[in-house]
């Protein structure tokens, strides 16, 4: 790699870890170029000859925080007995925990709109979808008769549950709840679920 290519791959990491930092201060709202032009001592327009655009910029970031969630989420499943209906509970758990810990930068992940007419590139789908890969194995276990098509409809499902319920606990307004009880209540909920559909309680 030539020198100046180098140059450029830094101060491209260094842009995408301003904007990582001022996501988590402030949420997306606060993410202007100019400041992130000044973070990294670069001039304004210089950005875009480092990203094509803030939606770049933004996905770039939501890719390290997905892969950091990503590797919460393995730990998780390794914490505990193999058992998918507890695996299921740690993950959800987990994935709460890190929302609590990462609140801009998770809630970046759903509040980010791509620009009027402008798809999600597909490499940023793939890492989003990916994730899902968690919650797919252990529904494997649990339902070995089930397609692929209908163990991803209930992975979506159970996933769509956990996220609502940390959306409103940690909103914060009149409705949040405390982690710890936020917690609670998900390892509750994912039991029930898990349970009603195996028909198996416990």
């Amino acid at each position: 790699m030539s020198k100046a290519l180098e140059r450029r791959a830094k101060l491209r990491e260094s842009l995408i870890e301003a904007a990582e930092r001022r996501i988590a201060a402030g949420g997306l709202p606060g993410l202007k170029t100019r400041d992130l032009a000044r973070d990294i001592s670069i001039a304004n327009g210089a950005v875009y000859n480092l990203v094509e655009d803030v939606d770049e910029l933004i996905l770039r970031v939501g890719s390290r925080t997905l892969a950091r969630l990503d590797a919460t989420l393995t730990a998780a499943e390794d914490d505990g007995p193999p058992s998918p209906r507890e695996t299921l509970v740690r993950i959800a758990v987990a994935y709460c925990d890190f929302a609590a810990e990462n609140l801009e930068l998770w809630r970046a992940l759903f509040e980010h709109r791509m620009a009027p007419g402008k798809p999600v590139p597909d490499w940023a789908i793939s890492e989003q979808m990916d994730l899902f890969r968690h919650i797919y194995q252990p529904l494997a276990e649990l339902f070995p008769t089930r397609t692929p098509d209908e163990l991803g409809v209930t992975a979506r499902s159970l996933f769509s549950a956990v996220h609502g319920m940390v959306l409103l606990g940690l909103e914060q307004k009149l409705i949040a709840v405390p982690v710890e009880a936020l917690r609670k209540e998900i390892a509750t909920i994912v039991r029930a679920m898990v349970d009603g559909l195996t028909g198996k309680p416990g």
